[in-house]
């Protein structure tokens, strides 16, 4: 399932319950198309990045070498720094408003945009326009972008944050368009050659050509996240109880959203001829499993082994790839 869903899909999203192995796998699946000749982004949406740990190399929010293949493959790795985004986009607003004002009042400017930077919910619109980003210039330098993301409730906010965005930004046009109407309207009662007037229709329009360049961006990828010949979500989950009840919600939130769910992975599942303890424990799991079976009867399963050792390095995850159908 796993690798067929990466050979024919552009974008993937991997995720699940933290500690489940979701790094593990995007990166063995990453690998295994990377051998396959193909050019791979690799990107972790996790504020607590484990992407560099696991291949033993700095990774930045820039695109980072991993690994290649002789046949042509290419991989490489992007940790999104969520705050390098919220920077560049305040600086971007910052020098339109800073343009447009007089000198005295750019201390406010500044200040304003610090409280913006620091206010609820910028974070995460932060991560999503980078995944915008990354998602429209993935298209022409890379075959495939895998999504590592963060835990289930996190990933499951942030995959609804397109709509939410782009609505909330259409209301900002909206008012826009108002507070420009209203100043066409004083400026023609002021005259058009009042150089004040004349600023102010200017940083009006530069404030709008900001909004829609966002609006635009989080409408792409709205549709990106439910076209299914495009992009799928896989969640990653370990045969116990809570992961199999958190992944049976995250399942029905993502297809609300309309998000298509690709199919579920088992990480870890213990083996049967390793010594009576990771026996009885398999024995625990296969029933999580089949409970999981129930609840989910329509969605494709992969099972991958527990491995001996840590995952860590090219080599390592090579041998995790070997285990993926």
């Amino acid at each position: 399932m796993l690798l067929e869903l990466a050979a024919q899909r552009r974008v993937l999203f991997i995720g699940g319950k933290g500690g489940v192995g979701k790094t593990s796998v995007a990166s063995a699946v990453a690998l295994h198309q990377t051998r396959a000749g193909r050019r791979v982004l690799l990107v972790s949406t996790d504020p607590a990045h484990n992407l560099g740990h696991l291949w033993n190399t700095p990774v930045g929010d820039e695109p980072v070498h991993l690994a290649d293949d002789d046949a042509g493959g290419v991989l490489a790795g992007v940790e999104i720094d969520p705050q390098a985004t919220i920077d560049a986009h305040l600086a971007e607003v910052g020098r339109t408003l800073r343009d447009f004002m007089p000198e005295h009042l750019h201390k406010q400017v500044d200040q304003h945009l610090q409280l913006a930077g620091n206010s609820p919910g910028t974070h995460e619109a932060a991560i999503l326009e980078r995944i915008a980003e990354l998602a429209e210039h993935a298209r022409y330098d890379y075959d495939l972008l895998i999504f590592d993301t963060a835990p289930s409730g996190h990933t499951a906010r942030l995959l609804a944050l397109p709509e939410i965005m782009s609505a909330w930004t259409e209301g900002l046009l909206q008012r826009r368009d108002k507070a420009e109407k209203f100043g066409a309207a004083i400026r023609a009662l002021d005259g058009e050659d009042d150089p004040e007037s004349s600023r102010g229709a200017n940083r009006d329009r530069r404030i709008r050509q900001v909004l829609l360049k966002r609006r635009q961006r989080f409408e792409r990828m709205r549709e990106l996240v439910i076209d299914p010949q495009q992009c799928s979500f896989v969640v990653v989950l370990t045969s116990e109880r809570l992961p199999v009840l958190e992944s049976v919600e995250l399942y029905a939130e993502l297809t609300r959203l309309g998000v298509d769910v690709g199919g579920v992975v088992i990480n870890r599942l213990s083996p049967t001829d390793q010594g009576d303890f990771l026996a009885a424990r398999r024995t625990q799991e296969e029933q999580h499993l089949a409970h999981l079976r129930e609840l989910l009867p329509h969605v494709e399963l992969d099972v991958l082994p527990m491995l001996p050792g840590d995952l860590v390095g090219e080599a390592a995850l090579a041998e995790l790839s070997a285990q993926l159908r």
